[in-house]
């Protein structure tokens, strides 16, 4: 099979699994890149990357890229938990455009985390445990 470039390897994903927008798979492609710089960085080796390390690489550049907005994102193009990057990943991998060894599977991606405390959280405001008055030991003046 002669080797596709990926403007060709998204047209046959898309052929077959039209689930998720082509722009997913190019944000699939760029964290991919992010994680393997992070790992460098990190002094953590430049050998492959594990479908948890990929998730973890997944969420840092998403809220990096999007803020508040990545479920948002996300969901427009069709992406609404763990398991929809790993269909992607295995899809990227059955047209020869990301690899993988005999260890990886995509059940690496199911016990993924929540979208909600992933992307949802890190932007609620703290929600103070009781007034702040009543916290000092001051009694309520009125």
């Amino acid at each position: 099979m002669q080797k596709l470039d990926f403007g060709e390897a998204l047209d046959l994903i898309h052929s077959r699994d039209p689930r998720y927008d082509r722009e997913a798979y190019h944000f699939l492609r760029d964290a991919l890149d992010y994680t393997i710089k992070q790992r460098k960085k990190a002094k953590e080796g430049i050998g492959h990357v594990s479908g948890q390390q990929l998730l973890e690489g997944i969420r840092q550049y998403a809220l990096k890229q999007f803020g508040p907005m990545v479920p948002t994102v996300l969901g427009y193009w069709g992406v609404e938990r763990c398991d929809d990057f790993g269909e992607m990943v295995f899809n990227l991998i059955r047209v020869g455009i990301f690899g993988k060894t005999d260890r990886d599977s995509i059940e690496d991606f199911k016990p993924g985390y929540s979208f909600q405390e992933a992307f949802v959280a890190p932007f609620l405001p703290d929600q103070p445990s009781a007034h702040p008055r009543l916290n000092a030991g001051s009694p309520v003046k009125n």
